[in-house]
């Protein structure tokens, strides 16, 4: 395949956001390969439990005995083996030894079970060892004829997974070679790392909805600086695979997997796509309205307070720069004098920020009484949960910046308009205005973006809460 180079001309909400909630490709296809198994691991135990009876050389059973130790031994083995992970695909099912590990535990636990509660009805120790015997010995073998054929109709093209190829043309041939030797991979489309450039990416994906792929393999050269593009798989419902190079790299996110026997980084879309930040958008919904009603009174209070301490309107608004680049007017209670703004070119020099793209002053004589008592304590951003409400903004993300900051950035720095901004983020609670370089603050936003969850965003706001209460980094 090869990507063309045109501009993306539709956006998503944000970079976390899928176009629709739906089944992950491929869930299916897993789903009745574990289901498959669990059925050969019953069918397994059933029958070394029914030859165990037979040959019993010491007792007979009578059909209730018999049936509900059956079902102790189903629930207890299946799901030891279950919880251990050995229903995944790959080298983990082939994992016999952790398999006879696992068994063996279990049967002590029968063992256990059968001794402290079934003392009237009490099965022998040499019948148990019997069913583990034989449990293992089905177990194992099943396994290993169940791989055999996977991979006998793996060989004649069946039961392949269709999988694409993003690797710098030096990289190439190594990695179809790794890819080939797992012997279950089809690929259907090879392109070099600009495909994920920002002005190919979306045409790269929608090319890989339309061809179904469930899976994507990507050089850590091609994806080193952008990781947080793995978001965009995730959306897309597509596993990602990063294949590795001679640097060593670790994402909060990932798993390893073997792949033609060389470890491979692996980050999983998740079973039901679209739904983590739809859950985002509905917590910054409810909270908002929550909040606004609840505070009503402190905005009131500081409307007076305002109106009494300086000339002027009580909100400033200012324009900001949003999600995708584009402009809104962010609401804040105004903390400086009339025209501050005005005034603000004739402090340039006087900029803590060493890099200069931020504008920050510690003793800013523009900021009135009042305005730095409110800043004190972020008062002054209460009113942004109006923009929470609108959808401009959420609880949690990247600060918007101003328009005289984002001129200053890079390409690189865009990335932060490629989610949705927030009231609090990372930046803020790990020193806010203590920060005086603006890349620290960029890295931040990025581990940020790379590293999104739910959970973390409510860390993020129990943390604010402590930051701001400590007065932490605040003028």
């Amino acid at each position: 395949m090869t990507v063309e180079s045109i501009p993306v001309v539709s956006f998503k909400p944000d970079l976390r956001s899928a176009k629709g909630s739906r089944i992950q490709r491929g869930l299916l296809v897993r789903l009745s390969r574990v289901l498959s198994l669990i059925f050969l691991d019953i069918l397994s135990l059933t029958l070394a439990w029914e030859l165990t009876v037979i040959y019993s050389p010491t007792s007979h059973y009578s059909g209730m005995k018999k049936t509900s130790f059956l079902i102790l031994a189903l629930a207890l083995q299946i799901g030891t083996i279950a919880i251990k992970g050995l229903y995944k695909s790959g080298s983990y099912r082939r994992n016999y030894s952790s398999l006879f590990q696992t068994v063996s535990t279990s049967q002590l636990f029968l063992l256990l079970i059968t001794f402290v509660y079934e003392q009237s009805s009490y099965i022998p120790c040499s019948d148990l060892i019997i069913f583990w015997l034989l449990s293992i010995t089905f177990i194992c073998t099943q396994r290993y004829l169940f791989d055999l054929v996977t991979k006998l109709l793996r060989q004649k093209g069946v039961m392949r997974h269709s999988i694409f190829l993003i690797t710098n043309p030096e990289e190439k041939e190594s990695h179809v070679k790794i890819i080939e030797k797992e012997n279950c991979y089809t690929i259907q489309g090879i392109a070099n790392s600009s495909c994920l450039d920002l002005r190919n990416r979306e045409t790269t994906f929608e090319y890989l909805r339309r061809q179904g792929i469930v899976e994507a393999f990507v050089s850590w050269n091609a994806i080193k600086d952008r990781l947080y593009i793995f978001w965009d798989f995730r959306t897309a419902g597509i596993t990602v695979r990063i294949l590795p190079s001679k640097s060593e790299l670790r994402h909060p996110k990932s798993t390893f997997w073997l792949i033609g026997g060389v470890p491979c980084m692996t980050i999983s879309a998740p079973f039901i796509i679209g739904t983590d930040f739809l859950l985002k958008r509905c917590f910054d919904l409810c909270c908002s309205i929550i909040l606004l009603l609840l505070l009503s009174p402190v905005y009131l209070l500081i409307v007076i307070l305002i109106k009494f301490d300086s000339p002027g309107p009580i909100f400033f608004r200012q324009d900001r720069i949003g999600l995708h680049g584009r402009k809104f007017k962010i609401w804040k209670f105004r903390t400086m004098i009339v025209d501050a703004e005005k005034l603000q070119a004739s402090l340039e020099a006087k900029n803590e920020i060493k890099d200069g793209i931020l504008f920050k002053i510690k003793d800013d004589p523009r900021v009135t009484p009042v305005g730095k008592f409110l800043r004190r304590y972020s008062l002054d951003e209460l009113p942004q949960l109006f923009n929470v409400f609108l959808g401009e903004m959420s609880l949690v993300g990247p600060r918007p910046l101003p328009c005289r900051d984002v001129e200053k950035f890079t390409s690189r720095h865009l990335i932060r308009q490629e989610v949705l901004p927030g009231i609090t983020g990372l930046w803020q609670v790990s020193g806010r205005s203590d920060i005086d370089n603006f890349e620290d603050a960029f890295k931040l936003d990025i581990a940020y973006i790379e590293n999104w969850s739910f959970w973390l965003d409510l860390k993020i706001l129990l943390k604010t809460v402590k930051v701001v209460l400590q007065k932490t980094g605040a003028y």
